[in-house]
């Protein structure tokens, strides 16, 4: 008992210490919104957020296959929207980036478009994207983890935003997906139905971790990143299309 207030002088300070550390990447190094020059080439498609490139699957006739499951799984399953006006997707790619709490949390516009729709989606209960195992490799060892068709992308909160642009001189339309992790609180949006955005304006920020699902209905698209890569929203190219003069020499 005698040692008790030395051994409270030594822990308090500690303790302090380590409150004040939390506090910071939570409630300041969480919310920082650091600047991007995103690069001035109509032929690029941008990455719309930080984090790690989980997946990268062919789109055919709408749906996308799940090797794991031993079938395909439609885009209307996982954008919980169907196309504003009806249109249907085709053919196409889907990229997976998942945004660990040490990414920064904005997400951006991807290419110069028109936002078409934006459908928020809630969900009864959001389930955890990952393990603590999986988290520890995505988030502290940067190892790359397949988390396609994981429970969670098909049924936790999201809101799709839909945008019709053109790419290497080529219209694009493009449904950009974010997925809500277990402990998200809100998704605060920052434009409208409607309103013209350029590549690595501010779309919204996303509370905690999360994923963006970006579906990009056009096959002649060349990645520029693979799995397991970190990219940078507004700041990585992560896919190109070269303009039509140039394809057709």
């Amino acid at each position: 008992m005698k040692r008790l207030p030395k051994l409270l002088r030594v822990l308090l300070p500690v303790a302090a210490v380590w409150a004040a550390v939390l506090y910071f990447l939570q409630r300041i190094w969480f919310y920082r919104d650091p600047v991007r020059v995103t690069p001035q080439d109509d032929s690029l498609l941008i990455s719309p957020c930080d984090g790690q490139v989980v997946y990268i699957r062919r789109v055919q006739d709408g749906r996308i296959t799940a090797q794991k499951l031993g079938e395909s799984i439609a885009v209307t399953e996982i954008t919980h929207a169907e196309w504003p006006e009806g249109v249907q997707p085709g053919n196409g790619w889907l990229i997976g980036i998942y945004m660990s709490p040490l990414d920064v949390h904005f997400n951006y516009a991807p290419l110069n478009a028109s936002i078409s729709g934006i459908v928020h989606n809630g969900a009864k209960l959001n389930l955890p994207m990952v393990d603590l195992w999986e988290y520890v490799q995505l988030t502290y060892l940067r190892r790359a983890v397949d988390l396609f068709a994981k429970r969670y992308a098909l049924e936790n909160e999201r809101q799709t935003v839909f945008l019709e642009g053109q790419l290497g001189g080529q219209p694009l339309k493009v449904a950009m997906v974010e997925i809500a992790d277990k402990f998200v609180n809100k998704i605060s949006t920052y434009v409208k139905v409607g309103e013209r955005v350029r590549p690595g304006q501010k779309v919204s920020f996303i509370e905690r971790g999360s994923q963006v699902d970006l579906f990009l209905f056009a096959e002649d698209v060349e990645f520029l990143v693979g799995v397991g890569d970190q990219v940078y929203g507004a700041l990585t190219p992560i896919a190109q299309r070269p303009a039509p003069a140039s394809r057709s020499r």
